[in-house]
């Protein structure tokens, strides 16, 4: 599991020095990926030279920092933030909206909704909140909606899934890959509370589509219900907003769940 980075305040150097440890390469190795001397490098993690801002967005590059994480390297070595962030609603954002928008109305009658970097549900379709009735606690849907919270919390969604370990464990491996990818500390938190949540027994129940897939198998009033699902980012986003975001999309896993949402009654999609 990674460690949460320092909270006290940091220069530039602390940052691109803590993120070349987090990405697992030595001094030597960066240097040379990013084609200067180890010497330049050593100076500027140890504060005795301060980098340019291109220089500065370029180490941050090659070390795949989140876009957030640069306009805070920027700011420590008192440059302004090149990277925006803004509400999804914000009318410069209008085209990537009404594409999330497309994408989550064109897979009705099948699930999917659209998650900011924490897996809070920033949108869904019509096909969501029927699932979420099945959640016993009310706290667990009101928003913001935590959907890692809402799936393994024991009044939410994990009394209805079948196959409870392996989706738990599947989920698990998820965040825990984020984090190594991020190190953001709500993440960590997160991660520490979904742990703390009653585990159930067994792991694998065969029906993972011969080690391919991950299903996630639900009981409903109407039946059982069987998903796989696909995650969609946007291709190089200079938004944090954009950079952030994921649309999850459910498919059916077999004819019956296919039959059963395609037969039920078409609502108008939640509004965000």
């Amino acid at each position: 599991m990674a460690k949460p980075f320092t909270t006290t305040a940091r220069t530039v150097g602390d940052h691109i020095r803590e993120w070349r440890q987090h990405r697992r390469l030595s001094q030597l190795a960066f240097a040379l990926d990013v084609e200067i001397s180890q010497k330049h490098l050593s100076f500027i993690e140890s504060g005795r030279s301060v980098p340019s801002r291109t220089m500065i967005l370029r180490l941050a590059e090659r070390l795949d920092v989140p876009l957030r994480e640069r306009n805070l390297m920027l700011l420590s070595a008192g440059y302004a933030p090149v990277y925006p962030e803004r509400r999804l609603d914000d009318p410069a954002l209008a085209p990537a909206r009404r594409a999330i928008d497309l994408v989550l109305e064109g897979h009705a009658p099948f699930p999917a909704l659209a998650l900011d970097r924490h897996w809070t549900i920033v949108a869904a379709n019509a096909a969501v909140p029927p699932l979420m009735a099945l959640v016993a606690d009310e706290a667990l849907k009101e928003p913001p909606v935590n959907v890692l919270r809402l799936s393994l919390h024991p009044a939410g969604l994990a009394p209805h899934i079948l196959n409870l370990a392996e989706w738990r464990a599947h989920l698990l491996d998820r965040l825990r890959h984020q984090i190594e990818v991020t190190a953001d500390p709500a993440l960590m938190t997160l991660m520490e509370e979904l742990k703390a949540f009653p585990a159930p027994e067994g792991g694998a129940d065969g029906s993972d589509f011969g080690g391919v897939l991950v299903p996630l198998r639900l009981a409903t009033p109407g039946g059982p219900l069987s998903f796989f699902s696909t995650t969609t980012v946007f291709g190089t986003p200079v938004d944090i907003t954009l950079a952030e975001l994921a649309i999850e999309a459910f498919f059916p896993a077999d004819e019956a769940t296919a039959a059963a949402l395609s037969a039920a009654p078409r609502v108008p999609a939640p509004r965000s």
